[in-house]
């Protein structure tokens, strides 16, 4: 007894102290920074998605609430927290209630390994297995979805949870073989000169990959205007020079990830009524909506570390290399300004697909995963390594590294243009297939008097 009271009294006062450390103050502020970044980030994102969409189809737009329509979204929070919450009554209630949060959760988690500057990040941010994590997470929400399926008692529920397991566990192969490609390359490049880490040994640390991407030295080369422009801004260092078709599989995994179209198919309201979200009303559907949006912003923010450089611009390494609480803070704002304005870009490419691309057929999407994305992926990770093996054979000293990333690039960019030459040929292939028998039917319906008869036939022209 007097053992359980002394380790009881240890254990409270391990949590005392932990709550009220440093530690746990920072992991508190930097939380609810990052909740309060993702409830923005959604706000702004469905009112850019509201005004692109406009300017793409030549409509106005929200245009009543405030100047310019800039308050709308304002107004449909305000409309949703007040709005009655109403379930199905033979619903499975704990479940039913219990989906919006376990599909929002791992979005808000997913921040945590996500680095925004050089120095402002959740504690975890340097974590090692950053990658993994992010992978983990990403494929958590699926349980929500399916949780929400099942338990609306509805068959267009139903069916739209389904679909979002089929959908989401078959580009979660292509998303993840798609960043073993960047793990290949810090493996390649790891202990060089200009790069970081120990020879052979890469890293799937997100902020480390960051550094990957900048080769200027870290003490400067003595001229102060291009050590402000390049030190730590190094653009043609990039990982999507060298891995281009993999950014793109990444970015249509993420729309699939997200049942952003064409990948809708979980919730398609014209044939599921709203899928998984038919029965789900007031702040529980504008969960499932902020977790959307922020999956965008998770899927826009992993492409601008890994391949886009992370925070990388004119001055940051240089105003934070300078020393000082003020230089460092200036230096870290301006990285967090670029790695915003890099994640909204990415974002609006979300945006311009949904408004251009259709809705695809439940076996077009399944295909499309199992049939091409796989087999580029798998082709991609032997091709990287097969060219590593063969050029570091040739013994050409410093010269490795720089002839490896040039072969890749090549080999690579020959490969995005392949990519798009098929998908291009199959789109046109299936849109015949689909349009052929209309052809046929008006044809068949077109009176014989109204075909024009070639010339010189019998009643033809002259």
């Amino acid at each position: 007894m007097h053992i359980s009271v002394l380790l009881g009294d240890d254990i409270g006062s391990q949590l005392l102290n932990g709550i009220f450390s440093l530690q746990f103050l920072q992991f508190i502020i930097a939380f609810l920074s990052f909740f309060g970044f993702v409830l923005t980030s959604a706000v702004i994102l469905i009112l850019a998605e509201r005004k692109v969409m406009a300017w793409m189809q030549d409509r106005i737009g929200p245009f009543h609430t405030g100047p310019w329509g800039l308050l709308q979204t304002v107004a449909d929070v305000g409309k949703l927290l007040l709005k009655e919450d109403i379930h199905a009554a033979k619903a499975d209630k704990s479940l039913f209630l219990l989906a919006p949060s376990v599909f929002m959760a791992p979005v808000i988690a997913a921040f945590a390994v996500i680095p925004f500057s050089p120095y402002i990040g959740l504690p975890g941010t340097a974590l090692a297995t950053g990658i993994i994590y992010y992978v983990a997470m990403s494929s958590i929400d699926v349980v929500g979805v399916i949780m929400a399926g099942w338990s609306s008692n509805n068959k267009y529920s139903l069916i739209g949870g389904l679909r979002s397991a089929a959908q989401m566990i078959s580009y979660e192969l292509p998303l993840v073989l798609a960043l073993v490609s960047v793990v290949m390359l810090t493996s390649a490049l790891a202990g060089s000169p200009g790069y970081p880490g120990s020879s052979g040994i890469g890293t799937i640390s997100i902020k480390e990959i960051i550094d990957f991407q900048n080769t200027w030295p870290k003490n400067g080369i003595g001229i102060p205007v291009l050590d402000f422009i390049f030190k730590g801004f190094t653009p043609w260092a990039w990982f999507f020079l060298v891995q281009p078709l993999m950014i793109i599989v990444y970015y249509i995994c993420g729309l699939a990830e997200t049942n952003r179209a064409p990948f809708d198919l979980p919730e398609a309201e014209s044939e599921l009524v709203a899928g998984y979200l038919t029965e789900y009303s007031g702040m529980r559907w504008a969960l499932f909506f902020l977790g959307e949006y922020g999956n965008m912003t998770i899927v826009s923010a992993i492409a601008t570390a890994l391949f886009l450089g992370g925070w990388s611009g004119p001055g940051v390494a240089y105003l934070t290399g300078l020393g000082g609480f003020g230089w460092g803070l200036l230096g870290n704002l301006l990285g967090v300004v670029y790695f915003i304005i890099k994640v909204y870009l990415l974002c609006f490419v979300f945006i311009w697909v949904r408004s251009t691309l259709p809705r695809l057929r439940a076996d077009q999407l399944m295909q499309f995963a199992w049939l091409i994305l796989i087999p580029i992926t798998l082709f991609n990770i032997l091709l990287t390594g097969l060219i590593y093996l063969v050029i570091s054979s040739l013994a050409l000293g410093n010269l490795t590294n720089l002839v490896f990333l040039v072969v890749v690039g090549i080999v690579n960019w020959a490969m995005l243009f392949a990519f798009i030459w098929i998908v291009r040929r199959a789109t046109s292939a299936t849109t015949r297939r689909a349009l052929a028998p209309a052809i046929r039917a008006q044809r068949r319906a077109t009176p014989a008097t109204q075909i024009p008869e070639r010339a010189g036939a019998p009643g033809g022209g002259q």
